[in-house]
């Protein structure tokens, strides 16, 4: 790690030690170019296992940016107005914190990452490389939308709040906000605290307590006591925020309501994810356990004492390598909780016959038109790939469809039922969809004899998906998935090869840092070959995954395809 590296690291863990942080079993130090700065255990863990504890005062959140003495005036008249969201008041805030020449945040905003692994950062070539999947025409469609935001509101409002600061001199860029945009979406924490904490209760005149009105919730923020010191000016500022990491284990009080807030907490926003999580995170209330009342913790996961220099890392959740890339610039490799997302384009129905009684039992119907199909749902098909935890079966669901009408009951339940992994809402859906002319008039029909000649009433959700399954049954709609799945899978291949040739790809490649790099190493053709960019091998294995699930769940739906067919159903 560089001089001028190690120089901020220092800088920044003393100001966390000034600002009331406590490492108590661990540390902040360099990982590698991937994953930058982590968290590590240190000699001497501590037998209740608190790691490192952080005070709430520290966190970045909206209550924060509307109680800053600076901005915060300006930013509660655009939040009253509608202006802008909570989301978007913590962006601006560190675009403008970090454009500041005497930020009391300058420790912090210094150790974080300047570039990204999330799609927006890719250049064009790397983008290419998404082509034919899910996440390729969401960045695009991402980047315009986030340009718009920034040409349209981010600029001037940036440069009025500057304004504020005397500083008329500093100019914004769009990179600023593609930077801030992406520090919150990968290090936003979601946090559980004590209602009063967020919205502080106001004594009125008889002495009892009523809570703050609920149209200055969102603005109004807890007061206290002692402000953090910036050890590099010495400047005092007011703290009013909290915050939290995503999937970690929360500790809330019992005796009152909790409020979740996102928002970032310097420090604990360094753990990095790991499928083998050593820590978790909680929130401390009363201090009971920190000794710091109102704090947020680190706290082992382990029974055994942590081993010295150990990354201590936490999970993020459940997570697919889709979600992971676009939101954290990482995947990982073999995920077990990747997931295929499947839908049906809501504009197709007008191409489609009675499309306008279709879309009319579809809403009735609370059908889905699109689903996440996790890998551990084929635990339960017809060739299941391995031991999963998932109990995920759709028994019941599809049960839900069987009751007791005149008409029902004369389609035969489908002895694959407890086999078909596919959610019975998007089911529904592609019935509903793939009904013929004639299967149509019999839904008409049966929904008639219930509501009655007069229209006494409407059917419910329940009977009319019965009425759907029981004029059409399933091939229809899974001929239907089948050739959704199918388009999936062309999409996928036609812009980057087979499964086969990305693991080709993959068992191959020599992984550097960035394209810059890349370019630099043209010494050797055939070594040239096999190296790729880190956003590039993310990239290969993201979309081999999801050829992978493509192949697997296709092979799932022509297997129930086929028993639906042979049963007449």
């Amino acid at each position: 790690m560089a001089c001028t590296e190690e120089a901020k690291l220092e800088h920044f863990l003393q100001w966390l030690q000034v600002n009331g942080a406590q490492f108590r079993g661990c540390n902040i130090k360099y990982c590698d170019s991937t994953k930058g700065f982590g968290i590590y255990s240190t000699n001497g863990s501590p037998e209740d296992g608190v790691l490192l504890v952080v005070p709430l005062d520290l966190a970045i959140t909206p209550m924060r940016v509307l109680q800053d003495p600076l901005i915060g005036a300006e930013c509660r008249a655009m939040f009253e107005e509608g202006e802008v969201d909570d989301r978007f008041l913590m962006i601006l805030f560190l675009i403008v914190e970090r454009l500041r020449k005497n930020s009391s945040w300058k420790p912090y905003l210094d150790m974080l990452p300047t570039t990204f692994g999330n799609p927006v950062w890719f250049t064009d070539d790397e983008l290419l490389e998404l082509r034919g999947t899910t996440l390729y025409r969401a960045t695009e469609l991402r980047k315009k939308d986030l340009m718009s935001v920034y040409e349209d509101k981010v600029k001037e409002l940036v440069k009025k709040l500057l304004v504020l600061d005397g500083d008329s001199e500093s100019e914004v860029c769009f990179e600023d906000f593609l930077w801030a945009n992406s520090i919150f979406w990968s290090r936003a924490l979601n946090l559980p605290l004590p209602h009063s904490y967020v919205f502080p209760q106001i004594q009125d005149d008889v002495g009892t307590t009523c809570p703050v009105d609920k149209n200055s919730e969102g603005s109004t923020s807890h007061s206290y006591s002692e402000e953090p010191i910036n050890e590099i000016d010495g400047k005092r500022f007011e703290a009013h925020g909290n915050d939290s990491k995503v999937n970690g284990v929360t500790s809330t009080s019992k005796q009152e309501e909790t409020v979740w807030v996102e928002g970032l907490l310097p420090g604990i926003d360094f753990c990095n994810h790991d499928l083998k999580a050593v820590a978790t995170w909680e929130v401390d209330g009363t201090g009971s356990i920190t000794q710091i009342p109102l704090s947020m913790y680190l706290i082992s996961a382990l029974q055994s004492p942590l081993p010295v220099d150990k990354e201590v890392s936490i999970s993020y959740g459940n997570k697919g390598n889709e979600e992971l890339l676009y939101l954290y610039g990482f995947v990982v490799d073999n995920n077990p909780d990747d997931y295929l997302m499947i839908h049906y384009p809501g504009e197709a129905i007008q191409n489609i016959s009675f499309s306008d009684f279709k879309g009319q039992l579809l809403v009735a119907e609370k059908a889905a038109m699109r689903c996440l199909l996790p890998k551990n749902l084929l635990d339960h098909g017809f060739f299941p790939t391995g031991s999963s935890n998932c109990k995920a079966n759709n028994t019941s669901e599809a049960d839900d469809r069987i009751c007791n009408f005149s008409w029902s009951g004369h389609r035969k339940t489908p002895s694959y039922l407890s086999k078909l992994v596919f959610p019975e809402d998007f089911m529904t859906a592609l019935r509903t969809i793939a009904m013929k002319d004639e299967e149509v008039s019999k839904v008409s029909a049966m929904l008639e004899e219930l509501v009655g000649s007069e229209g006494e009433r409407q059917p419910s959700e329940t009977e009319i998906r019965t009425a759907v399954w029981e004029a059409c049954g399933d091939s229809g709609a899974l001929q239907l998935l089948v050739d959704l799945l199918q388009k999936k899978m062309m999409d996928l291949e036609e812009s980057s090869g087979t499964e086969d040739s990305d693991s080709e790809l993959l068992e191959n490649a020599c992984i550097i840092g960035n394209a810059e790099q890349q370019t630099s190493k043209e010494a050797n053709n055939l070594v040239q070959q096999k190296l790729m960019s880190r956003n590039r091998w993310c990239s290969i294995v993201y979309r081999r995954g999801q050829k992978e699930l493509t192949r697997l769940f296709l092979k799932e739906a022509e297997h129930a395809l086929q028993l639906s067919l042979s049963e007449g159903n």
